[in-house]
């Protein structure tokens, strides 16, 4: 029998059992941005890496107000988020060069939420194929690159996107 060693995911499970406070809150409210796979702040959103990725790339869009459902927030705060996912959908497509893009949200557990409680926006790219026999039938995924070399290359394109607000 072979044996698909993925350390990560403990941290995975081990965070769902100890959630206190809100991933997304605390990853905002800290300074150690690399740390908490933070690659861009926006004035009401931030964009950061799924620590538990489907793909390669996996980036989520959060507001920095803690809320749980779309209507709760103000179309300022979408327009941001909407404008960060048009971002990212050029960084990716960049970075990766896939195939195609997924993009969505899952608002309430009976959707598949994972964090309910505070929404985000997921932006992943996608491969044809890239749902191979380990997730269909071993329900396993195979990611073929460490979430610092993620960091690593997403990181600086979205402050290349600092920099050009900042002249415009």
């Amino acid at each position: 029998m072979r044996h698909l060693w993925t350390p990560w995911r403990s941290a995975y499970i081990q965070a769902k059992t100890e959630m206190g406070r809100c991933v997304f809150c605390e990853a905002a409210e800290g300074t150690a941005d690399e740390k908490a796979l933070l690659v861009y702040r926006g004035a009401l959103c931030f964009v950061i890496l799924n620590r538990f990725p489907y793909t390669s790339g996996h980036l989520m869009i959060a507001p920095y107000e803690h809320v749980s459902r779309l209507s709760q927030t103000d179309v300022s705060t979408t327009d941001e988020m909407m404008l960060l996912a048009r971002y990212a959908e050029q960084i990716l497509e960049d970075a990766y060069h896939p195939e195609g893009l997924n993009l969505g949200m899952n608002l309430g557990e009976a959707a598949g939420a994972g964090i309910e409680q505070h929404i985000h926006l997921h932006v992943l790219p996608r491969w044809k194929g890239d749902a191979n026999f380990m997730s269909t039938v071993g329900g396993t995924r195979v990611i073929p690159e460490s979430l610092e070399i993620t960091y690593g290359k997403l990181q600086p394109r979205f402050a290349e996107i600092a920099l050009l607000k900042e002249r415009a």
